[in-house]
């Protein structure tokens, strides 16, 4: 049952990013390009989590690479709000 709903939510992840590289495709913004990918890279955690012979969420593993899928959404916010850019 857990690997069922660890399959779905991967789905899901995968919908999110496929809809946000649409949305980039359209307008090249950055923003929509590291969502995508920070939910592709949650999408195959809970793949790797369903394939493991014994999955456990608390292994730091898990939590490594979901806190890199955060760092890109806050950097993807950051970048928007202007952040990284010069202010001559």
């Amino acid at each position: 049952m857990l690997a069922f709903m660890a399959g779905m939510t991967a789905m899901g992840f995968a919908t999110a990013a496929l809809f946000f590289l649409r949305f980039w495709r359209e307008g090249r913004d950055r923003f929509f390009l590291l969502f995508s990918l920070s939910f592709w890279v949650e999408g195959c955690n809970r793949i790797a989590l369903a394939l493991s012979p014994r999955p456990n969420e608390g292994t730091a593993t898990i939590y490594l690479v979901r806190l890199a899928a955060f760092l890109l959404i806050l950097l993807a916010i950051l970048d928007k709000n202007g952040i990284f850019k010069n202010k001559r």
